[in-house]
C-alpha cells in the first residue's frame, strides 16, 4: 500500500471531519489538502463525492456543504484543496498548470488534473472505494477545473460529473487554444469526440447573472461566450451540440438550471445532492436549495 494510501486509511478509518496535508507525485512541491468527510453510515461500497471548491480555496467550507447530504445518505466526501500559496492563480488551479513558465506543455502526469485520478486510486488502495467510479462535483473555479479535465483528460473513474456556474468555458475546437479552446495541446479529434461524449451536466444558477466582480472573468474569450455565467453555461452547451453535429456525433451534455440560485456554492452543492441522491427533479431540488431545505435527516 502505497503512503498516501496508508496515511488515507488511517485517517478515515472514522466518521467524521479530517483535514489531511499531502503531496502529490506530480507536483511534490506543491502542497495540498484532502479535506474528508466520512458519514457514520459509511461503508465501503457506499458512494463517493469528490468535490472541486471555488477561487476561494475553501474545499474545507465546500465539504462541510455536502455533509447534510452526507449524512442522509451514508456519503463520503473528498474535497482537495489547491491552496492559495501552492496554486496561487487560474493558470495553477482552474487551467490544471499544463503550461511551464516558458509556455511549453508539461508532461501529463504533471497537470494539476492528474491529482484527482491519483486520489481516486489511492482512497481504492486504502479500501475505501469499492468500484471503478466516483461521482464528482465542481463549483465555480471547481466547475472550471472540472470541465478542463474532462476536455483534456477524459472522464477517468468519475462519473457522473456535475460543473457548476463556471466563469467561462473551454471550447470543444481545436484551433482556439487552450484555455480559450483545446489547440495547443497535442490533442486530436480522438480527444474532441470523447469530450463531446461524455455525460457532463452543466448546472447552471438562473440568478448568476452579475456581470461584473472580482471573480467573474472579463478577458475577450470569457465576454465573447455571454455577459455573465448563466448565459456562458447556455454558450458552452450550444457550442457543444454544434462541435457534435460537425462531427455526426451526439452531444452527452445537458444543462440543468438552478430556478433562482445566484452564485452560491452552497446552495448549488445542495441542488446537485438533491438531483443525484435524493432524485428529485430540477424544480424541487432548486427549490428546497433556495430554502436552505434538504436537512439532515438522523
Amino acid at each position: 500500500m502505497s503512503a498516501l494510501s496508508s496515511l488515507i486509511a488511517e485517517r478515515l478509518a472514522r466518521p467524521g471531519r479530517v483535514g489531511i496535508p499531502f503531496e502529490d507525485t506530480g507536483n511534490p512541491d506543491r502542497k495540498l489538502t484532502l479535506e474528508a468527510y466520512r458519514a457514520n453510515a459509511f461503508r465501503p461500497g457506499r458512494p463517493v463525492v469528490f468535490v472541486q471548491h471555488g477561487m476561494g480555496r475553501n474545499g474545507d467550507e465546500y465539504r462541510d456543504f455536502w455533509i447534510p447530504a452526507a449524512d442522509r445518505h451514508g456519503l463520503l466526501i473528498l474535497a482537495v484543496t489547491f491552496g492559495a500559496e501552492a496554486w496561487p492563480t487560474p493558470e495553477t488551479y482552474n487551467n490544471g498548470l499544463v503550461f511551464d513558465e516558458a509556455g511549453a506543455v508539461r508532461p501529463r502526469e504533471a497537470w494539476g488534473y492528474a491529482v484527482l485520478p491519483r486520489l481516486f486510486a489511492a482512497a481504492r488502495e486504502a479500501g475505501l472505494i469499492i468500484g471503478d467510479a466516483a461521482h464528482l462535483f465542481g463549483h465555480s473555479a471547481g466547475a472550471q477545473f472540472v470541465h478542463r479535465m474532462l476536455a483534456t483528460c477524459g472522464a477517468g473513474p468519475f462519473a457522473p460529473v456535475i460543473a457548476g456556474n463556471a466563469g467561462w468555458y473551454t471550447l470543444p475546437e481545436l484551433d482556439r487554444p487552450f484555455p480559450e479552446g483545446l489547440g495547443g495541446l497535442g490533442l486530436g479529434g480522438d480527444a474532441l469526440r470523447r469530450f463531446l461524449a461524455t455525460p457532463l451536466t452543466i448546472l447552471a444558477g438562473s440568478a448568476d447573472t452579475e456581470t461584473s466582480g472580482p471573480s467573474l472573468p472579463s478577458h475577450a474569450a470569457a465576454l465573447a461566450q455571454g455577459p455573465h455565467r448563466f448565459a456562458r453555461a447556455h454558450a458552452f452547451l450550444e457550442a457543444g451540440q454544434a462541435a457534435a453535429k460537425r462531427l455526426g456525433i451526439a452531444c452527452a451534455w445537458r444543462l440543468v438550471v438552478a430556478d433562482g440560485i445566484g452564485h452560491d456554492g452552497a446552495a448549488m452543492s445542495r441542488m446537485a445532492a438533491g438531483l443525484w441522491f435524493d432524485r428529485l427533479d430540477a424544480g424541487e431540488a432548486a427549490a428546497k436549495s433556495r430554502e436552505g431545505g434538504l436537512a439532515t435527516v438522523l
